[in-house]
């Protein structure tokens, strides 16, 4: 009796063992970072022998927790949180940058016409410690200007509330994201838009365009499953492309799954935003060079060193 008790419960082990292996969750974010892989939340990768869902989640937070708790096994995530994760011991990898700069310098003020313009005035940062504040913080100090000293960063605001305020008047300057940069000049024509961000960036030093959304696989994972993986990194990568040729479509799909966004500000929004598919190898020098970046502002915010080689899928 024992016996077949002990075989009873092994064989049940076993069999969640392997109803956990036939079933994966590729999990996304709702916003504007979910939006380039939305024809795979409408069409999960069909892989045999195995469901796979997508979910989008709340926020970044919830999605850095699934993958140190190890129930992730690939997601996106903003490049200094995958690179902290890594740093605490994690086996997290970067497979790919999946989004790279959209951000947009407003203005409703007439008398600026250049970066060096705001000093004395208040801009809207979103975010405070990711990847817009401390890429506007080494533009502003390559453009001899102290970010601390010679104007106010706000960040009270959410990147919704941003544009409702640029809108509204309550706020004059701002750098935001796509496609609230969008949302904000649609609603406000006599906003203007302040030199080129991404241009700056490399002006202030910076590698090529600077990453902000990666998509992020458990190293585990990863070397178990390697046809999975890149069945899956294909499918995001097609659907990538198709989001960029098609964007009225992709923004009806965004609004469909609930990612929090209006189909047509996706739609106008989608030449304007770089959702791109850069494999880790190929994206490596932009993320150190941003990498980099957080170590000058705030080290903790990436574990304090750099990713080494393990942190690239290849």
């Amino acid at each position: 009796m024992k016996r077949l008790t002990f075989l009873i419960v092994l064989l049940s082990v076993f069999a969640g063992f392997a109803a956990a292996q036939s079933h994966l969750t590729i999990y996304g974010i709702k916003g504007p970072s979910a939006v380039g892989m939305i024809r795979v939340f409408d069409r999960p990768p069909r892989i045999p022998g195995m469901t796979v869902t997508v979910e989008a989640l709340a926020s970044a937070d919830l999605m850095a927790a699934k993958f140190i708790s190890g129930e992730a096994k690939i997601g996106i995530l903003p490049p200094n949180v995958a690179a902290k994760i890594a740093s605490a011991g994690k086996p997290v990898q970067v497979a790919a940058v999946v989004g790279t700069g959209m951000l947009s310098l407003l203005t409703a003020d007439p008398s600026v016409q250049s970066v060096e313009d705001f000093k004395g005035k208040t801009v809207e940062v979103a975010g405070q410690g990711a990847t817009p504040d401390y890429v506007f913080r080494r533009i502003l100090i390559s453009r001899g200007m102290n970010p601390d000293r010679d104007l106010r960063l706000g960040y009270s605001l959410a990147y919704p509330e941003i544009a409702q305020s640029l809108i509204a008047g309550r706020v004059e300057n701002a750098l935001l994201p796509e496609p609230f940069a969008t949302m904000a000049r649609s609603g406000k024509p006599n906003l203007r838009v302040v030199g080129d961000i991404q241009e700056e960036w490399v002006r202030a030093g910076g590698e090529g365009n600077y990453p902000m959304t990666v998509l992020v696989v458990d190293a585990n994972f990863a070397r178990e499953q390697p046809g999975v993986l890149r069945a899956i990194l294909n499918e995001y990568k097609n659907s990538i492309e198709w989001v960029t040729a098609n964007p009225a479509e992709a923004g009806a799909l965004v609004e469909k799954h609930n990612l929090g966004l209006k189909a047509p500000v996706v739609a106008m929004a989608v030449p304007r935003s770089n959702y791109v598919f850069i494999p880790a190898a190929a994206a490596r020098p932009a993320l150190e060079s941003l990498y980099r970046t957080f170590l000058e502002f705030s080290s903790a915010s990436i574990g304090g060193v750099l990713p080494g080689d393990g942190f690239y899928y290849r």
